[in-house]
């Protein structure tokens, strides 16, 4: 079976974001993003290989309606046929999911049954599944899992130190997310920096509104900084990272406050915006800076002390350590906070190249560190053709 294009899906509770990827090109024919699904003013906006964008308002403000006239405009544009797969990418696996695999009936319970582990994302997911299925139901469609890369952790890396009955019966310990990125920024290290396949081990530092680590052995994680939730680790736009519990608790005591609003609180009104109080976006806050915004500087401070600190932990993890990687929207394009961060790493034998940091940015690649230090290196992520690659593989098999 010969496949053109796979079409990538990944859809949020109020959004839908979707590509058109060859199989034989990086870049998408055509990408765009759904929004204000389920609410009012729901619109689709299209964008084609040149960067020429067109917003259309939805009649009807579901995912399904969205999915309808997304493949309208493909057949307009003479792209339907070409599609031979739908790639969706799914939030949480659990420990049933170690791999991409076919979407049947059979998965999307066990997917539905995980949404107790990810609620926020994993229905919404089924959204979109469950609409591209009865919208083309004879395309073969392939769910990918963030979660599925960090599978091969250890267990005294994903194992909470709490009654272990709670692991066993409810599933409580870390599983780790942005795995389909820390998995294609794994395989295009091993080429981009000269590894040795069987003998390396790297960090690779996915930056963005959502940030994690994840630490590579020979190809595979062995360690992560997200938990059994999003949440934990690293200081994020809106997401606080690693909180003392006893700190939620004293919390709850002194504001009378319930978990489930004290979780909304340290998901979406924590992190860097939490920090500032003026913005979750990091360009926003480094102009702040610039400009002496107390708040914004100890925002930056305290994302890339934590950022720093578990880098370290992640170093640990390893038996040996060949390369930092940053990757994703701020790791990709921020100087400013490689630069620091790099700073206080130089126990680990890392040292930057300052003119080369600040040449690296809107999808540049290649090596920022000094001559002879521990390699740095900026690699630009692309989750979509990761999916839209095991999609490929996947229907080719089916």
């Amino acid at each position: 079976m010969s496949l053109a294009c796979v079409l990538v899906i990944n859809c949020g509770s109020s959004s839908m974001k979707f590509s058109v990827i060859p199989q034989d090109d990086d870049q998408p024919v055509m990408s765009g993003l759904a929004e204000r699904l389920g609410i009012d003013n729901a619109t689709i906006t299209f964008k084609d290989r040149d960067g020429n964008k067109s917003t259309v308002a939805l009649d009807q403000a579901s995912h399904q309606r969205a999915l309808a006239v997304l493949f309208e405009k493909l057949e307009e544009h003479q792209l339907l046929t070409t599609i031979s797969a739908i790639g969706h990418r799914v939030a949480h696996g659990g420990s049933d999911f170690k791999h991409s695999v076919l979407i049947t009936d059979e998965v999307i319970e066990k997917i539905r049954a995980l949404s107790a582990l990810a609620p926020l994302h994993n229905p919404a997911n089924l959204i979109g599944i469950e609409a591209a299925r009865a919208l083309l139901p004879a395309l073969p469609q392939t769910a990918v899992f963030d979660t599925a890369f960090h599978q091969t952790l250890p267990p005294a890396a994903y194992t909470y130190a709490i009654p272990l009955e709670y692991q066993h019966d409810y599933q409580v310990r870390r599983y780790g997310f942005h795995g389909t990125s820390h998995r294609y920024i794994a395989a295009e290290a091993l080429h981009t920096l000269d590894l040795d396949p069987a003998d390396h081990g790297i960090v690779i530092a996915h930056l963005g509104n959502g940030s994690s680590l994840c630490a590579v052995q020979n190809g595979e994680s062995v360690d992560t900084s997200m938990g059994m939730t999003p949440l934990e680790g690293l200081v994020m736009g809106t997401r606080c990272g690693d909180l003392d519990f006893g700190a939620a608790a004293y919390l709850a005591n002194c504001t009378g406050q319930p978990i489930d609003a004290l979780y909304k609180m340290v998901n979406n009104q924590s992190g860097l915006m939490g920090i500032s109080g003026l913005s979750s976006d990091c360009r926003t806050l480094q102009q702040a800076r610039d400009e002496g915004h107390e708040r914004a500087t100890l925002a930056i401070d305290v994302m890339v002390h934590r950022l720093a600190r578990h880098i370290g932990g992640h170093v640990a993890a390893l038996k040996r350590f060949d390369a930092l990687i940053f990757t994703g929207g701020i790791g990709e394009n921020s100087a400013l906070i490689r630069a620091l961060t790099v700073q206080r790493l130089q126990a680990l034998g890392l040292t930057l190249d300052d003119q080369r940091n600040q040449q690296l940015f809107g999808g540049r690649s290649g090596l920022i560190s000094a001559a002879g230090a521990t390699k740095i290196a900026v690699i630009p992520t692309n989750e979509e053709k990761m999916i839209a690659m095991d999609a490929a593989e996947i229907a080719c098999v089916a």
